[in-house]
């Protein structure tokens, strides 16, 4: 645990800069490129399948390790495209769960069968979600359950190589690609740039081109009884915060902004289960992200998740729109 909370700290610093640290890890990178070359490769010739099916698919990922808000976006994707009349379903790999099986989504699932991203998805949206280590899997296994969905939007599937897919969205958030490097040596899963369809900046990154979408906590918290707290009433006294996210910061630096006093804040590994984690005896109130709310709640049910709103900007949703207009919901 304690080796796990260091690289998680201490990779996302290593990869922002060509530094010393960086350079040391240049081998295995080399190794990594080779082994992706060789992955991809398989797939060009034709030696590994790539799978069709019978619905539109829609990828939302990104080339970076660590968050940049993916889930967030197939969330605002998934109201955007049932605004347009369509019927949709998300699949998901549900990181972070301890299952390996091919399965549906409930809302009364608990996170560590399902992931907790797909279950918060799941919630937020109502819409069929299923989580399958094989995407082409956990979508077939989707459409036959659920006949009437013509669009799926596959969430952290950029490279997921074996799912043919319709329309790309890439997204970036502040780091953009780092130093540039391949992992370990850099934040890279693959080499940038690629072709996507469309590229979402959700932070102010030297990276040109794309649209931007605003982030920004919500003003209203809720506890796991759906009792709510305005952030404002918060702002009297000092709060504790705590997050398992890839870039806890963030999560910090936003709770700041609004004017809360953080008396402190625990950054935890992304996908944090919290069993280990014991449950906090300060007075002060507990803030946290509206992913680890469901896992948090066993243990602490007082603690309060503040959801994270995501707004892209109006031309990112026109060139969307002209996308989906080019591409037929049951090829």
């Amino acid at each position: 645990m304690a080796l796990r909370t260091w690289l998680h700290q201490q990779l996302p610093r290593i990869w922002l800069s060509r530094s010393w640290a960086a350079y040391l890890l240049k081998p295995v990178a080399w190794l990594y490129e080779f082994a992706l070359r060789l992955h991809t490769g398989l797939y060009q010739i034709g030696l590994k399948s790539r799978h069709r099916l019978p619905a539109r698919v829609i990828v939302v990922g990104n080339v970076v390790a660590g968050g940049a808000g993916k889930t967030p976006v197939t969330m605002a994707l998934v109201q955007h495209l049932q605004g347009k009349g369509l019927t949709v379903g998300v699949i998901s790999r549900g990181h972070g769960r301890q299952t390996r099986d091919t399965r549906e989504v409930l809302p009364a699932d608990l996170p560590e069968t399902v992931g907790d991203e797909p279950l918060l998805i799941r919630q937020k949206t109502g819409v069929p979600v299923w989580v399958g280590l094989s995407r082409v899997e956990a979508g077939q296994a989707l459409l036959a359950a659920h006949p009437q969905v013509t669009t799926l939007v596959c969430d952290d599937g950029l490279q997921h190589w074996a799912l043919e897919r319709d329309i790309e969205i890439c997204v970036m958030d502040e780091r953009g690609v780092g130093n540039g490097w391949l992992l370990p040596a850099g934040p890279l899963r693959e080499k940038w740039p690629k072709s996507v369809d469309l590229l979402l900046h959700t932070g102010t990154s030297n990276l040109s081109g794309g649209f931007r979408a605003q982030r920004q906590l919500s003003l209203i918290a809720h506890d796991a009884q759906g009792r709510t707290s305005a952030l404002c009433d918060l702002k009297r006294s000092p709060v504790d915060a705590v997050a398992g996210l890839a870039r806890p910061e963030s999560f910090f630096n936003m709770l700041r902004a609004t004017g809360l006093e953080l008396a402190s804040t625990q950054a935890l590994p992304d996908h944090f289960d919290f069993a280990s984690w014991p449950s906090s005896k300060s007075p002060r109130p507990l803030l946290c992200t509206e992913k680890d709310a469901a896992k948090l709640w066993q243990r602490q049910p007082t603690a309060l998740a503040v959801p994270l709103l995501l707004t892209p900007e109006p031309a990112f949703w026109n060139a969307l729109d002209s996308l989906l207009a080019k591409t037929a919901p049951n090829p």
